[in-house]
C-alpha cells in the first residue's frame, strides 16, 4: 500500500473516530438530541473537498429550492465544459453568459467577484484551512454574496469543522423549535443555550437537526 493511500486511510479512520466521539458526547449531553440520533441513524455527513466549487454551489443555492439549484448547477457544469468548475475557467465567462445557465444577474456578479478574488490571490482557498473559524468567516465575507451563513456552511461541509452552530439556518432553527417544544423559532440566546450542550460538536448536532426534518417528513408520509 502506498504512503499516500495509507495517509488517506489514516485520515478516514481519524474522522470516523471523531464522529463516534461526537455522537457519544451528544447522546450523553442532550437527551433530545439522543432521540434525534436514534431516529436518524448513523451520521453520513460528507465533505466537499473542492473548496471553490463549494462556494459556487452555495452562492447558486441562495434563496431558491434544492431542485432549482441542482438544475442550475448542472447547466453551469455544461457551460464551463470539460475544463471543469475552476476559478480560472469560470473567469472566462461574462454575467450574460452565466445567465444562460439560469443564474440571475446578481448571482452572476457574486460569482465574478468570487472568481476575481481567487484568481488575484486575495482569497487563498488552499491556505484558508490554517485559520480559526472566525478568521475564515472574515476572509470569506469579503466576497460579495457570501455572508456568515454561507461561510459557516463552508466551515462544516468543506473544511469539516466540528463545532459550528449556524443559528441563522432556518432548518436548524425549525428542528430545534419542533424537537425542543418551543412555541416559536429560537432566538439567538435560546438557540445558543441549546447548542451549548452540543459543543464541541455543534456541527454534527446541526447535521442531525437537518436530517430530523427529512425523517419527520418520511414518517408523516408513511402515516398517511
Amino acid at each position: 500500500m502506498s504512503l499516500s493511500l495509507l495517509s488517506q486511510v489514516d485520515r478516514l479512520m481519524a474522522k470516523r473516530l471523531q464522529i463516534e466521539a461526537a455522537i457519544a458526547h451528544l447522546r450523553g449531553a442532550d437527551p433530545i438530541m439522543a432521540e434525534i440520533i436514534e431516529n436518524v441513524g448513523p451520521c453520513s455527513m460528507r465533505q466537499e473537498k473542492d473548496r471553490f466549487r463549494m462556494l459556487v454551489r452555495s452562492i447558486i443555492s441562495q434563496q431558491i429550492s434544492t431542485g432549482a439549484a441542482r438544475s442550475i448547477r448542472m447547466r453551469l457544469e455544461e457551460l464551463v465544459g470539460p475544463d471543469g468548475l475552476t476559478a480560472d475557467n469560470l473567469a472566462r465567462f461574462s454575467v450574460d453568459q452565466l445567465r444562460t445557465a439560469g443564474i440571475s444577474a446578481q448571482k452572476g456578479k457574486y460569482l465574478q467577484d468570487l472568481t476575481t478574488k481567487v484568481v488575484d490571490g486575495e482569497l487563498k482557498l488552499q491556505r484558508i484551512g490554517r485559520f480559526s473559524d472566525a478568521e475564515i468567516i472574515d476572509q470569506l465575507t469579503i466576497v460579495k454574496g457570501i455572508g456568515k451563513w454561507t461561510a459557516q456552511m463552508f466551515l462544516i461541509f468543506s473544511l469539516g469543522r466540528l463545532d459550528v452552530y449556524p443559528h441563522d439556518d432556518l432548518g436548524v432553527r425549525s428542528a430545534i423549535k419542533k424537537r425542543y417544544g418551543l412555541d416559536d423559532l429560537p432566538d439567538h440566546s435560546t438557540g445558543h443555550a441549546i447548542a451549548a450542550k452540543w459543543r464541541p460538536f455543534a456541527s454534527i448536532a446541526s447535521w442531525y437537526c437537518w436530517q430530523s426534518l427529512d425523517h419527520d417528513k418520511r414518517v408523516a408520509a408513511d402515516g398517511q
